[in-house]
């Protein structure tokens, strides 16, 4: 039987242990960024993925990103084209 699972599991497990290692990093840090708001991001999106949502892919990346603006284009200086 080859599930899913079979063939994703140890690339999973792997990235779930350079996650673990990057946090044991910050966490060994002089300046442990345990105040800093990037570190509450991240993890906060860890616990979007610890969710039951099947829509963590998305969450994640709404998580990250920029409310959509409609007048981007004017801030960024591109005209807008018709």
């Amino acid at each position: 039987m080859n599930s899913t699972l079979d063939r994703e599991f140890l690339e999973i497990r792997a990235l779930i242990v350079q996650l673990a290692a990057a946090f044991d990093r910050l966490d060994r840090c002089p300046d442990s960024a345990a105040d800093d708001p990037r570190r509450h991001r991240l993890e906060a999106a860890i616990g979007i993925l610890t969710g039951a949502s099947q829509m963590r892919a998305e969450q994640v990346q709404l998580h990250f990103g920029k409310p959509y603006e409609a007048e981007w284009r004017e801030k960024m200086g591109f005209a807008k084209t018709t």
